[in-house]
């Protein structure tokens, strides 16, 4: 991103900018989240970057945090036509395992598609693999390269005096720097071991400013902060001239073992497995420089570890670590722990000090085929969570519960709101990452209990996997026998129950918490102030008054359309919309080579895909009075009335299509083009629900009809085209419809 910034900004590179301004960049968290702009078109070029459970849940068709509709979308573009590299694969041998099948399955058991296929490639410094990508005496030649590999990290091993309490250890000798004016970085396995430091240091007169800490249990949107915190700053390459002061310390979990750039003075320790020491020793004197150049002639590591009488043989983790002190032994002697003396290291003897490979669960053609079954909403027999596919299973596993925040509890704290109602406000206006944070549930129970007990009648959701949402009042918690109902959901709380500290960790003492659903994308609205222009309306709801006086109250929730695209706020003509779409269409399709049946497959669907719209019913919801003489495909902004569209205008379009020899195409073909029409807003996987089966246009017997066909025709196409093959087709449509909705011809805008 920063070197996006710096071609934008620079005249000396005027001759490239053309060309890195097609690159699409979409991230987690930060400047560019969730932007989708890598949806826009995918014949152009884009760089996603995400977590395993971000990028892994989508190519299985059940993407956290977005709506159900997209699922299909997101699984087709991250898994066709694209270049997977799972960096640090080694923490995450589960996930590799699964996109490596994906890549084998697509290439031996799909059929051949005219685009490429996805493919993965895996990325890590800490591998078990004797095959590995190395360095050679060549690349020691180069400065930067034996600058890092040779820095100076001296190597203490201490045993503990009490293996059951290290963080007393670990900050007696953290405080040893105290007036050394340095950067001091401290890991423990434990998030109460992190706390308890954090305190110690606190009560030995160190500024909680000198202090950070860094978890995996801190909310994202102060873990975001931590970044631009002047504290943190001193870890990082260049600390900038307001960076805090004399001696800092950042204690942390594994959480800061990966994913940071960052460069201590000296590093304090409690043991852990090979791989987890490596990337702990990769976070002091990084660079083997200063910020100056200066190359660095001190840089101590000090690692506690258990005496012989106290190790746990029931703890799996106990032999690998064992061979890791063995190891480290080595190293100590040497006088150096620098990369270069780690990969020197017997390769047998590293690998046998890694942690157990979790147990990887087998995903198979069954699974895959469930899991794509995205409009089959709740549980399904043979459809289990996918997150144990993404991440194993291991015989340390505890259980996790997720919190977050929401304004929405009390705003939906009303008798016309259901649970029904809750879960579609999430999956159109998602819960994201800087809302969330997640706590081992046996420590979540104890805030749980605590916040039920001062707020007893407030509101809280229990979202699962599913998607599925349960209200309960706050002293659920309270109740023992309801206390493991919180293992693996997420718990969304009302801000006025508080529950969350200053940190951005969860803690059932404080009296404060905030809603961190708002971004520079989206917003909710009530009807007062301003909505942006380019945002559009993705749920609203009307909630009644209680006073007969009052007018009832709607609220809206927006995001913003795509990056450089404007949404009408006007009424959009049919037919105009449908020349948007064939007009986006045909630049995708442009940069694509999907062969001239495909291609008039997908501009056939583009044509009629919309035809269902013409019904009074649905003319009536978008608030068109001249209905028949005049359609309309868009409502632009809407006004105060409030309609909820219950039927499916792409379920009406099916009975609209010509026929073959009418459209002059194969049986097959027309087959395709029925297919795309039904799905182009997430349906027919493989089915409507069948509230939904209804057209005012014909019988409900030939309604019925109709809908038998449409699983049907998902169950061939899929064998025709793949899984991930026939989401591409669709996506293909949509993505077109999405960017034609989103920048409509203003000639075809109605001027009311």
């Amino acid at each position: 991103i920063r070197y996006k910034n710096a071609i934008a900004n620079s005249p000396q590179l005027s001759i490239i900018r053309d060309r890195i301004e097609r690159l699409r960049i979409s991230t987690l968290r930060g400047q560019f989240a969730d932007n989708g702009d890598w949806c826009e078109n995918p014949s152009q070029p884009a760089v996603i970057c995400g977590t395993v459970d971000m990028i892994g849940s989508r190519l299985l068709f059940s993407g956290y945090g977005i709506g159900r509709s997209k699922r299909p979308l997101h699984a087709a573009f991250l898994g066709q036509d694209a270049l997977l590299i799972h960096d640090e694969a080694h923490l995450e041998p589960a996930f590799q395992t699964l996109i490596t099948t994906i890549e084998k399955q697509q290439l031996d058991n799909e059929p051949i598609v005219p685009w490429p296929k996805l493919k993965v490639m895996e990325l890590t410094a800490t591998t078990k693999s004797r095959e590995s990508f190395t360095l050679d005496n060549s690349d020691y030649a180069n400065k930067i390269v034996a600058q890092r590999m040779n820095s100076t990290k001296r190597l203490f091993l201490h045993e503990l005096k009490d293996a059951k309490k290290p963080a007393k250890e670990l900050f007696e000798r953290a405080l040893a720097f105290k007036t050394s004016e340095q950067a001091i970085l401290i890991f423990a396995q434990s998030v109460e071991a992190v706390l308890e430091i954090q305190s110690a240091l606190e009560k030995a007169k160190i500024p909680q400013e000198s202090i950070r800490t860094l978890t995996g249990t801190i909310r994202g949107k102060e873990r975001d902060a931590l970044a631009e915190h002047p504290t943190f700053a001193r870890f990082l390459p260049n600390p900038p001239g307001d960076a805090t002061k004399g001696t800092v310390y950042l204690v942390c979990t594994s959480a800061g073992e990966v994913g940071v750039n960052i460069s201590a003075d000296h590093l304090i320790c409690d043991l852990t497995t090979f791989e987890s020491m490596s990337q702990r020793f990769g976070r002091v004197n990084r660079f083997g420089v200063d910020q100056f150049g200066k190359q660095v002639e001190d840089c101590e590591v000090h690692v506690f570890h258990p005496g012989p009488a106290h190790w746990d043989d029931k703890d799996p983790l106990t032999r690998p670590r064992q061979r890791t002190l063995e190891l480290l032994r080595e190293l100590e002697a040497k006088g150096s722990a620098s990369p270069k003396a780690l990969s020197e290291l017997d390769e047998t003897l590293r690998a046998n000090a890694f942690a157990p490979t979790p147990m990887i669960l087998p995903a198979t053609d069954m699974l895959f085929d469930a899991w794509a079954l995205t409009t089959i909403t709740g549980t399904l027999p043979g459809r289990p969570p996918v997150k144990p596919y993404l991440r194993g299973l291991t015989e340390l596993e505890i259980p996790e519960t997720h919190f977050a925040w929401r304004d929405d509890v009390q705003l939906l704290d009303h008798h016309s709101v259901n649970d029904k109602d809750r879960a579609e406000l999430l999956l159109a206006y998602p819960l994201l990452t800087q809302e969330l944070l997640r706590e081992p549930s046996y420590r979540a129970v104890k805030h749980l209990d605590a916040i039920g007990k001062r707020h007893p009648e407030h509101h809280a959701w229990l979202v699962r996997d599913d998607g599925n949402v349960e209200q309960v009042t706050l002293d659920f918690f309270t109740i023992k026998d309801n206390q493991e109902r919180i293992n693996g959901i997420t718990v969304v709380l009302d801000p006025r129950s508080g529950g969350l500290n200053a940190g951005g960790m969860l803690d059932g003492g404080s009296e404060s918490a905030s809603d961190a659903s708002k971004t520079a994308d989206r917003c909710r609205s009530d009807g007062e102030g301003t909505v942006p222009p380019d945002f559009h309306e993705v749920f609203s709801f009307l909630i009644p008054s209680e006073d007969e006086d009052e007018d009832p109250v709607i609220h809206r929730w927006f995001t913003r359309r795509n990056t450089g695209q404007v949404n009408s706020r006007k009424p959009v003509l049919l037919a105009s919309h449908v020349a948007d779409v064939e007009r986006e269409l045909e630049k995708i399709l442009s940069g694509l080579s999907l062969g001239d049946s495909l291609n008039r497959c997908l501009k056939i669907a583009a044509l009629f895909h919309d035809d269902g719209k013409k019904r009074q019913l649905f003319q009536s919801v978008l608030g068109n009075r001249n209905a028949a003489s005049v359609w309309w495909a868009k409502s632009g902004r809407k006004s105060g009335t409030w309609l909820k569209e219950k039927y499916r205008h792409e379920f009406g379009s099916l009975s609209e299509l010509p026929t073959a020899a009418e459209l002059g195409i194969t049986d097959d073909e027309r087959e395709l083009v029925l297919h795309l029409i039904a799905a182009h807003h997430g349906r027919a996987r493989p089915h409507f629900p069948s509230d939904e089966t209804f057209d005012p246009h014909q019988s409900q017997e030939a309604s019925s009809e109709l809908a038998m066909t449409v699983p049907q025709r998902f169950g061939r196409l899929q064998r025709r085209y793949g899984r991930w093959g026939l989401a591409y087709l669709e996506s293909l449509l949509r993505a077109a419809d999405w960017s034609a909705s989103a920048n409509p011809n203003p000639e075809g805008e109605i001027q009311e």
